[in-house]
């Protein structure tokens, strides 16, 4: 298994126009796996809220809860 160290070093060794393609790369599945993990939770925020396990509330209500 290649450590995180080695696989640093390894993209260092890369020239320049490739080293950016691999941060294009990692950006793009990064930005995929967000919105995957997104999904997801909205998924299971409407199976929740089909259930009767939360109720509908306002913003300003959520953001009082969230602040105390």
């Amino acid at each position: 298994m290649t450590s995180f160290a080695q696989t640093l070093d390894v993209i260092e060794s890369l020239p320049v126009d490739e080293q950016e393609d691999v941060l294009e790369v990692l950006q793009r599945r990064l930005a995929e796996h967000r919105r995957a993990e997104l999904v997801a939770t909205v998924k299971q925020s409407r199976k929740e809220f089909a259930a009767g396990k939360c109720k509908p509330a306002s913003v300003a209500t959520i953001m009082r809860q969230v602040k105390a």
